[in-house]
């Protein structure tokens, strides 16, 4: 696998889609083979399954079964699309990936970072980003945007402003933890400076 692999994550709200559709653009207009994708999703397995992760008649789901199901998605997703577009030597921006597992599930849950991670190596086959971008935005903020804004309510949305609490600092132990892959981007800043930030970084990795 020769191409590059970069993650984008943050918190409810942060604003990851449009960023990456922003970078998107520039990078195409670089020149770039690109592939862009998202999790849980991406492909129509994982879809269906993000479906059922998501779906807010589903509030009884035990915490194992979602990491599991995640864990599922994302299996299906990197050796149906990611894997083969980094053999095709392509570019691939991807809205999530295992860290969010590991600051929802791992953390936010309480099932262990270590525990959610074994599980999703074993999913990827060990294989993580090159880079991640982490959108810094503090939960409340966060929050607020998904609410005002036109996007879908699903049924992590719906969860208390303490859990969000919780996987926000997951993503702080996470950006530590992985301190060589992770970049933050503060993300309360207007969205063409979060954009151009961005983009920066992105320069630097490749």
């Amino acid at each position: 696998m020769s191409g590059i692999f970069i993650t984008f994550e943050g918190p409810e709200g942060s604003g990851k889609t449009s960023v990456i559709k922003a970078i998107e653009t520039f990078l195409k207009h670089d020149g770039y083979d690109i592939l862009t994708t998202r999790e849980p999703g991406g492909i129509k397995i994982s879809e269906q399954i993000r479906s059922i992760i998501l779906s807010k008649e589903n509030t009884d789901m035990d915490p194992r079964a979602e990491a599991l199901l995640f864990a599922a998605s994302r299996a299906q997703h990197f050796h149906q699309k990611i894997a083969p577009a980094l053999a095709e030597n392509k570019l691939i921006l991807c809205d999530r990936f295992i860290d969010s597992s590991l600051a929802y599930q791992g953390y936010a849950r309480g099932l262990g970072i270590d525990e959610v991670y074994d599980i999703n190596a074993f999913a990827i086959d060990q294989h993580l980003p090159d880079a991640t971008i982490f959108i810094d935005v503090r939960p409340e903020i966060g929050l607020k945007r998904v609410f005002n804004n036109s996007r879908k309510i699903d049924r992590l949305d719906l969860e208390t402003l303490a859990f969000h609490e919780q996987v926000y600092a997951g993503y702080k132990i996470l950006a530590d933890k992985y301190s060589e892959r992770f970049y933050v981007v503060n993300g309360e800043n207007p969205i063409e400076t979060v954009i151009e930030d961005t983009l920066q970084i992105i320069k630097t990795v490749l």
